[in-house]
């Protein structure tokens, strides 16, 4: 699993580790570590062209140090200096010492000189501003995200991009676009976070010793977090032992919704689906395993969990008839509109609710750009405010628990998944794990994560269709169980 630690935190296990090591070792450490991932980049660092954006923080002597390393491989490095004044004394030192040179960017003779260290470079490091930046890059450094952006260059930012904010994943003015990121100890929640995420290019892990046993802000899961809670069968196992899931899902105008939730959800790895409503013909043509009953959630007989809302149109008293239910409950799509607030917080049983941004944009009452703008508060803020763990789909899935606690992300998916009926086999996954008896999070997560790649293997580079994605979930479970 991969975990994001919060600036604070971060910087506190900086300190602890610091008072323990010679001055300066640890900034050595993650100098080092920065340029072995440019030299690795570059392929050949002799005779390559390398300037260093130089900020006055500890990443701008990260940077310095590094180049230093790269210049005495032969690279031609220039460092553009952003506060000449408060520039890392002992970096600079160094960097001179091997051979580079330096530029303040404040000086009118050298932006000429700087404009084209930049556009002829071959490798720009971003050492602007480190993990406490906030508000988008100032003025002065703004042009040189541009130049770095517009050149040949391949731009690799230390620890962070500058100009995105390391807690929240939020970019609020000019920022670095890198092609790889170097961070140093943990990951930040703005490398997994969109839209920070977008900025951060791949990113590369450097250990530098830093021991940090508090709570994750944000963690991923990987292949075999996922592999160990996907549900597996026993011998004595039947379809009721593993779970039974109810889709009340779709409409005379929107059967399709319904057909899609099933066949996300008999993939999903409960021993049976129960279908309620409408659209039963179209279903049961489709799957006739499933079970199907026209009665109404009450009487469509028992279930582990229920999934409610993908086609459901204006039907707001079977989302009222599944809420009442003292089980675990999806509620999705048209659901999300029709569910009450309080009675969704007066549930015992665990609710899962999973909005895309304009979704989740309606039940905040803000607009859908301060959703995508700010996705870690808003989904925590949905999950507080309905006592119930939110799934937020988008380019990162997040997943928060009402509690509080670290938030799950998801980056599995492709955009060619932005097609009609994805989420409704999403939710049907979702509620078919849900029925297996995992805990609220660790549906969202998995299911997430499941769908996502799944999509990837439909997909293939191509354009597919939501149909597709169901089929292509049994791959995606083989190759995280393989």
């Amino acid at each position: 699993m991969r975990s994001a630690y919060g600036v604070e935190m971060v910087r506190a296990a900086e300190r602890e580790l610091m008072a323990r090591l010679p001055e300066g070792a640890l900034m050595q450490r993650a100098a080092a570590g920065l340029a072995a991932a440019c030299a690795e980049l570059m392929g050949r660092v002799y005779g390559r062209r390398v300037v260093l954006l130089v900020g006055s923080g500890d990443n701008g002597g990260d940077a310095l140090y590094a180049g230093a390393r790269l210049a005495r491989r032969g690279a031609g490095v220039t460092a553009v200096l952003l506060s000449p004044e408060r520039t890392h004394p002992g970096g600079l030192a160094a960097l001179r010492r091997a051979g580079g040179r330096a530029l303040a960017n404040r000086q009118k003779e050298d932006a000429a000189a700087v404009e084209r260290a930049i556009r002829s470079a071959d490798l720009v490091v971003d050492g602007i501003v480190g993990i406490g930046g906030k508000g988008g890059l100032r003025p002065d450094a703004a042009p040189l995200a541009e130049l770095a952006e517009a050149s040949r260059a391949a731009v690799v930012a230390v620890d962070l991009p500058s100009g995105v904010e390391a807690d929240t994943g939020e970019v609020r003015g000019a920022a670095i676009r890198a092609d790889l990121t170097v961070t140093f100890g943990t990951h930040k929640p703005g490398l997994l976070i969109d839209p920070a995420r977008e900025y951060a290019g791949s990113v590369r892990l450097v250990d530098i010793g830093l021991s940090l046993p508090g709570e994750a802000e944000a963690e991923a899961l990987q292949h075999a977090d996922v592999a160990a809670l996907l549900p597996v069968p026993g011998a004595e196992s039947d379809k009721y032992r593993r779970g039974v899931v109810g889709i009340a899902a779709g409409s005379s105008r929107y059967p399709g919704a319904a057909v899609l939730a099933v066949a996300g959800a008999l993939r999903g790895g409960a021993g049976a689906v129960r279908y309620v409503g409408p659209a039963g013909d179209a279903v049961i043509a489709r799957f006739p395993e499933t079970l199907v009953s026209d009665q109404g959630p009450k009487r469509a007989g028992r279930v582990q969990a229920w999934v409610v809302g993908p086609g459901a149109g204006d039907d707001a008293q079977t989302v009222a008839e599944v809420l009442a239910q003292d089980v675990p409950v999806l509620v999705d799509a048209d659901g999300l509109r029709l569910a009450d607030r309080d009675l969704v917080r007066a549930r015992k049983a665990p609710t899962l609710m999973t909005p895309h941004a304009g979704e989740a944009a309606a039940l905040l009452g803000v607009s859908r750009e301060s959703v995508e703008a700010a996705r870690l508060h808003s989904v925590r803020e949905l999950a507080e405010r309905y006592g119930a763990t939110v799934l937020l789909k988008g380019s990162t899935t997040l997943v928060a628990s009402p509690g509080g606690g670290p938030v799950r992300v998801n980056a599995t998916g492709t955009s060619w998944l932005a097609t009609a009926g994805s989420g409704d086999v999403l939710s049907g996954l979702a509620g078919s794990l849900l029925a297996s008896g995992l805990s609220a999070l660790d549906v969202g997560s998995v299911a997430a994560y499941l769908h996502g790649l799944a999509g990837r293997f439909a997909a293939d580079g191509a354009p597919m269709g939501a149909h597709d994605v169901s089929e292509s979930i049994r791959s995606a479970w083989r190759d995280v169980m393989s």
